[in-house]
C-alpha cells in the first residue's frame, strides 16, 4: 500500500526549496513542512503499480499540483517563521 500523495508532496518540496531560502534545510524542519502538507492535502492509497501510475498521472495534471504546491509554500514559509529546531533555538531572539 502506498500513499501517492506522500511521494508527490516530497518530490515537490525539493523542487521548491530553493524558492524559500530562510527555510533551515534540516530534518526537523523538512519533516515539519512535510507533515504540515500532508495534513491539508487528501491521501490517495494504492495498492499496485497501475494504481499507483495511474493516480500520480491524475495528481499531477491540473488542480492537484498546483493544491500541492500551494500547500508545500504555506507550510515552508510557517516553519521558515517559527521553526522548532536546534539552529532555530540558537538564534538570538
Amino acid at each position: 500500500m502506498k500513499n501517492v500523495t506522500e511521494r508527490l508532496v516530497t518530490q515537490a518540496f525539493r523542487e521548491l526549496l530553493t524558492s524559500v531560502p530562510e527555510l533551515c534545510q534540516c530534518d526537523v524542519c523538512r519533516e515539519d513542512v512535510l507533515v504540515y502538507a500532508l495534513n491539508r492535502l487528501p491521501p490517495h492509497y494504492t495498492s499496485t503499480l497501475k494504481g499507483e501510475v495511474v493516480s500520480k498521472l491524475e495528481m499531477e495534471a491540473g488542480q492537484g499540483s498546483i493544491d500541492v504546491t500551494v500547500v508545500l509554500l504555506d507550510g515552508m514559509r510557517r516553519v521558515a517563521d517559527s521553526p522548532r529546531c536546534k539552529k532555530a533555538l540558537a538564534r538570538p531572539s
